[in-house]
């Protein structure tokens, strides 16, 4: 099995230009159902087999969305087998995909986003690179993935624009406002080393997501107890407020690098949940 499992993932990197992250996950799904199948020969497995394994999930009680992401890694990997010529007949074909809710994405009202922009102050360079970060991540809508892999020549100063490495190693321009260059520039110039990356950890080398959760976490129980942001909630908050005033869905979608716009449009849901809650208090008959 595990050689097949070789082959799959090197078809993901090379062929489907797939991330590290991605290729990562569908590794760790694909050998979890490798050590339930034991040692069947992949010709002999079939939709039992994979029923049989989903069951087991089922009953340790992972979540409909984490099911749906490794009935979606079988069908793939099965997929590959057959069309490859390993296996003849698809057995993941009639697995069906749990029913995910699609649950709202939070986001910070304008006037939050803006004590959370403020929280860091500019007193130190650690300051002014918190600062920097979460301008960056606010003012184009930046995946925290995109954002660590930011280096000083993605960013246009004289343009304002930022050249982004994708989901898929997909390259796009995105817009960046006066603030976050502003911001960028002066913790640039601040910082002692002097590198082509753009944002640094206190040891001088590339900041990582977790890096990243640990400062917006920092920030916001600085401004509220109450709250609950992550950095993602940025990206979120970026995208309502762009709807919120008057901003094409399209348009949304190319900034935020969807390759649906079906993913672009839970935001109109929460535009339209803030749209009923004024009505709701406005109207004498509502």
């Amino acid at each position: 099995m595990n050689r097949y499992i070789d082959k799959f993932l090197s078809y993901l990197e090379i062929e489907k230009n797939y991330s590290p992250h991605t290729i990562l996950n569908y590794k760790i799904d694909l050998e979890g159902f490798t050590a339930s199948a034991s040692d069947t020969p992949v010709e002999k497995i079939d939709y039992f087999h994979l029923r049989k394994y989903l069951s087991q999930l089922k009953l340790k009680h992972f979540r409909p969305r984490t099911l749906a992401r490794k009935v979606s890694t079988l069908r793939s990997f099965f997929r590959f087998l057959q069309r490859e010529g390993y296996i003849k007949d698809n057995p993941a074909t009639l697995l069906v995909t749990p029913k995910i809710d699609k649950s709202l994405p939070h986001f910070l009202t304008e006037n939050e986003m803006v004590k959370l922009l403020e929280t860091p102050g500019s007193q130190t360079v650690s300051d002014l690179r918190d600062r920097a970060i979460m301008e960056t991540l606010y003012s184009s809508g930046l995946r925290v993935s995109e954002l660590v892999g930011l280096n000083v020549e993605d960013i246009d100063f004289i343009s304002n624009i930022v050249k982004v490495r994708g989901k898929g190693k997909k390259e796009r321009i995105v817009p960046i406002g006066d603030m976050a260059l502003r911001y960028i520039r002066e913790y640039s110039q601040l910082r002692k080393k002097q590198t082509n990356t753009l944002f640094l950890n206190k040891n001088g080398t590339r900041i990582s997501d977790r890096s990243i959760r640990k400062i917006i976490n920092k920030h916001i129980a600085k401004m509220s107890s109450q709250l609950k942001v992550s950095p993602h909630s940025l990206r979120h908050s970026f995208a309502t407020h762009l709807l919120n005033r008057g901003a094409d869905l399209r348009a949304v979608q190319e900034l935020l690098g969807h390759a649906n716009l079906s993913t672009t449009q839970i935001y109109t849901h929460v535009t339209t949940e803030r749209l009923k809650n004024v009505y709701a208090k406005a109207h004498p008959r509502a």
